[in-house]
């Protein structure tokens, strides 16, 4: 059987260890494997080469993906689609296991339609699809954040500086919160919960009244104020899949602190160094054990599924489940992180 292997979307760590358990585990069970160059972009311009296991061979430490990415909708393009259908019957693969979030499995889901077998496997940092406790590269991502706040503290703390971390996290703010709970962050703020610069200001007071004459805020890139209708963005220029580029809540945060309170304040994002460098030995396993029960999937013939971690178990759930709108921070854990506010 000759199976496709694609990543696409946005990159984060741990890719190359699901892409090099999908190659060994594969290749042991009899599947030839043709790797996707450049996600679904690839297959519509025919950008295909075939994996060995000396193609995987050392990558498991690496960042980013061997196969390279990119934001491509087919549905969006000219014969994007057709060329697809094509080159997989050029090609004769069978099936093709992806590797992405919601927008690149939303893309395999609907090729079900025209008669392609896919498998989706979940990689994102945002950690936001419905069906899995966690995606690829999002421990990794939460880790840098960690440490990034680690790092501010001492500066904080020497200056008497109000330091803003900004991190990613579109519609869902599991990279604050966690990072922020983790890092000791004095206030996180996150696009579930609308937040009010009186409060922010408050919770800053305090803690100078208290002789605590710095602050650790966190911020999602996400978040806005109560009463904004739109989330901060740098420009309104949309990706294929509709997405305007945010960014500019810990800036307009900072302005507005160091305006109403005299106190410095600095801001920090950290933009792409969230998806970077290597992964951490949580995403390095899960990695590949989705990717290797990706495999079984394929040999079941369990389509239109994607591999997802449940309670430490890993499960095929139907893309219907999977890709069912946006898994949000639990607010219980939230609330819990306001006691060290």
């Amino acid at each position: 059987m000759r199976v496709a292997l694609l990543t696409g979307g946005g990159d984060s760590s741990a890719i190359n260890a699901a892409i090099r358990a999908v190659v060994r585990k594969g290749i042991a069970e009899g599947f030839e494997i043709i790797g996707i160059r450049s996600g679904w972009r690839g297959l519509i311009n025919d950008n295909v080469e075939p994996l060995y296991r000396g193609s995987v061979s050392g990558i498991i430490q690496w960042g980013g993906t061997i196969l390279g990415t990119s934001r491509t909708n087919p549905f969006k393009m000219d014969r994007g689609v057709e060329n697809i259908v094509v080159n997989l019957r050029k090609y004769g693969i069978e099936a093709i296991i992806v590797i992405g979030g919601d927008d690149t499995n939303t893309v395999a889901w609907r090729l079900a339609e025209h008669g392609v077998n896919c498998v989706g496997v979940p990689q994102t940092i945002d950690n936001d699809l419905p069906g899995t406790d966690y995606s690829i590269g999002f421990d990794t991502a939460v880790s840098v954040a960690c440490d990034a706040l680690d790092k501010l503290h001492t500066t904080a703390s020497a200056h008497h500086r109000i330091m803003i971390l900004e991190v990613m996290g579109r519609n869902a703010g599991w990279i604050a919160l966690i990072g922020g709970i983790a890092g000791g962050a004095d206030t996180i703020l996150i696009p579930e919960v609308p937040f009010t610069l009186e409060e922010v200001l408050e919770r800053i007071n305090k803690r100078r009244l208290a002789n605590k004459e710095f602050s650790i805020i966190v911020v999602s890139e996400g978040a806005k104020p109560a009463g904004q209708e739109a989330q901060f963005t740098r420009d309104q220029k949309k990706d294929p899949f509709g997405h305007v580029r945010l960014g500019g809540a810990g800036s307009w945060l900072a302005e507005q602190i160091e305006e109403r309170t005299g106190h410095e304040t600095r801001v920090t994002h950290l933009g792409h160094l969230q998806r970077g460098g290597s992964p951490t030995v949580f995403d390095r396993v899960l990695a590949t054990r989705l990717g290797a029960f990706a495999v079984d999937m394929v040999m079941e013939g369990t389509f239109d599924h994607m591999a997802c971690m449940r309670a430490n178990q890993v499960v095929a759930v139907p893309y219907a489940e999977a890709l069912d709108g946006v898994k949000t921070v639990d607010l219980e854990l939230y609330n819990m992180a306001m006691l060290f506010f």
